[in-house]
């Protein structure tokens, strides 16, 4: 098995804004629910975690990130601040989806394996990813991820729970869409910096690193600006 690595991580992309620290198998994550003034908080959560466990941004092995999909601004954001600190520090990056990291999170605080995570794309849409996790405890994505309307979407069968913005904006669309009902369904929960650490630390394994100037940001949307007539 790879030797662990010491990873930082961060995630901008909704309106949580965290920062995770993984070091020698133990996790640590400074989170705020905020719509706004990320680029205020993310910097401090940083340097918090840093000075906890006694390292430099030196020290570490590589940094992940939540490179989406999400919110444009807050894609920017995150992009930005990984590439400061990964040209600064000489580090290489991991990129994380956003999706996965929900899916993630979902499962390690509830067990159930059978994911389907919908973010609010805006402009009518969903961000969108089935996700099974597999024996190992690693979300697997099952066909892509979409940017789509609600209501064009082909769901699977079977027992799924639906997490995700996507379900709170979209849900009644959603929901009826499907022959099954959902097991469960949390339409609050938000991607989180200490679930982007896990599989950054998964990819660090598998040697899937990439250079400072890679942390490119994944719209999914190829429009990222609407204009009405």
């Amino acid at each position: 098995m790879a030797e662990s690595g010491r990873i930082l991580a961060l995630d901008t992309v909704t309106e949580g804004c965290s920062a995770a620290l993984l070091v020698g198998g133990v996790l640590s994550e400074k989170f705020e629910h905020t719509p706004r003034g990320h680029t205020q908080h993310i910097l401090p959560m940083v340097d918090q975690l840093l000075v906890e466990a006694g390292c430099s941004l030196q020290q570490l092995d590589a940094i992940a990130f939540d490179r989406g999909p999400g919110s444009f601004t807050g894609l920017r954001i995150t992009a930005g601040v990984v590439q400061g600190l990964a040209y600064g520090a000489d580090l290489p990056v991991i990129p994380v989806s956003s999706l996965a990291t929900l899916a993630l999170g979902h499962f390690r605080a509830h067990q159930q394996r059978n994911i389907l995570v919908a973010m609010d794309a805006r402009m009518g849409e969903v961000y969108w990813g089935c996700y099974q996790i597999n024996a190992s405890g690693v979300p697997q994505l099952q066909g892509e991820e979409l940017v789509i309307s609600p209501d064009a979407l082909v769901q699977p069968a079977g027992e799924w729970v639906g997490i995700g913005s996507g379900w709170r904006e979209y849900g009644e669309v959603l929901g009826q869409q499907r022959d099954d009902p959902l097991v469960n369904r949390d339409g609050e929960a938000v991607p989180h910096a200490a679930d982007v650490a896990l599989l950054g630390e998964i990819a660090f394994q598998q040697g899937a690193l990439l250079s400072a100037a890679e942390a490119q940001p994944l719209y999914l949307r190829n429009q990222v600006v609407q204009t009405q007539r």
